[in-house]
């Protein structure tokens, strides 16, 4: 009896993670396409977008909210760096550096609008983002005039296709996938390490034991807001710089890849819970789940409906673990 219990406790805590290694295996079988390099290194690049994009949205859920405008802001937050690192005559609009500190100073603009108006007016997280949706998807139409930017500076189509860290000519490791780690560890370290970390989780945990306590939740929300904001626009900067070219039409769809990753691994639809380490192995599950479907040959449909199923399974599961 006690060896049931304590492999049910392994398998509630780490279920996500023996998934993850069983979904691999399984697919490795199934294709072996799989598990070679190239094919894991372009899955990890993939995989780095929605990652970056997951763990905002992990801290936006840890305060009971949700941030449906990630999609739109990515795509405007591209259009403004692409914009400044045109090439012109041989040379960019602006430096490099410049121009990613537009795109995400807007990024930032957007994230402290939503967690304002969320904060300040009680208004619901879901209508305030999706109105945030809609403005900035507009904007990024306005601002490019419907048109994709391309031609931009090879510095900046570097920043999507090259390597950070090279061990040899064959073994390397993406820009994407470098940064990936980097957010990743620095938020893992803020979440659960640092005081504003702690102070996320008691907002989304008990509003209102929180402000009895003296935080002061209206700056905690706008702070979260603004960081999902942010890394929205890195990810999106780092597609447009993956594929040379920023569309206003594009990073359509991501707020469910991202709401899904951190549901799938063990954030709290309902607030208070969340961990960043689970919420890359949920952006893995995700990745790999439409890396070994293609390769497989399955329509893209079917893999809308898969991830549905996924995410519907996930918010079932914490149900279920909430009433125990």
């Amino acid at each position: 009896m006690d060896r049931f219990i304590k492999a049910k406790n392994v398998l509630g805590r780490y279920g996500v993670i023996i998934a993850f290694i069983i979904l691999c295996l399984a697919l490795g079988m199934m294709s072996e396409k799989f598990f070679t390099y190239s094919n894991l290194m372009n899955m990890f690049r993939q995989i780095s977008f929605n990652g970056i994009i997951a763990i905002g949205m992990t801290y936006v859920l840890i305060t009971g909210g949700v941030d449906l405008s990630v999609g739109s802001v990515a795509a405007l937050s591209a259009l403004i760096t692409a914009y400044f690192s045109v090439s012109v005559g041989g040379e960019p609009r602006a430096p490099l550096l410049f121009a990613l500190l537009a795109g995400l100073t807007v990024a930032l603009v957007c994230g402290a609008i939503n967690g304002f108006i969320i904060a300040q007016y009680n208004i619901s997280p879901f209508i305030v983002t999706m109105a945030m949706m809609t403005v900035a998807r507009g904007a990024a139409q306005i601002f490019c005039g419907g048109r994709p930017i391309s031609n931009c500076t090879p510095q900046f189509f570097n920043l999507g296709t090259g390597n950070l860290v090279e061990f040899s000519k064959t073994a390397t490791i993406p820009i994407p996938v470098t940064i990936l780690l980097i957010v990743a560890v620095l938020a893992f370290i803020l979440l659960h390490k640092m005081r504003f970390g702690r102070q996320v989780l008691a907002v989304g945990g008990n509003k209102t034991a929180a402000i009895a306590s003296g935080l002061n939740v209206k700056s905690i929300i706008i702070r979260v807001y603004m960081l999902s904001a942010v890394l929205a626009g890195l990810a999106g900067i780092l597609l447009a710089a993956r594929i040379n070219s920023a569309s206003p039409l594009s990073c359509e769809g991501w707020e469910l890849n991202a709401i899904a990753a951190a549901v799938i691994g063990g954030t709290s639809p309902t607030g208070g819970v969340g961990n960043i380490v689970f919420t890359i192995v949920g952006a893995m599950i995700i990745g790999v789940i439409s890396n070994g479907l293609d390769l497989l040959g399955v329509s893209s449909y079917y893999q809308q409906v898969i991830r549905g199923l996924i995410i519907v399974t996930a918010v079932l599961l914490d149900y279920r673990s909430r009433r125990k």
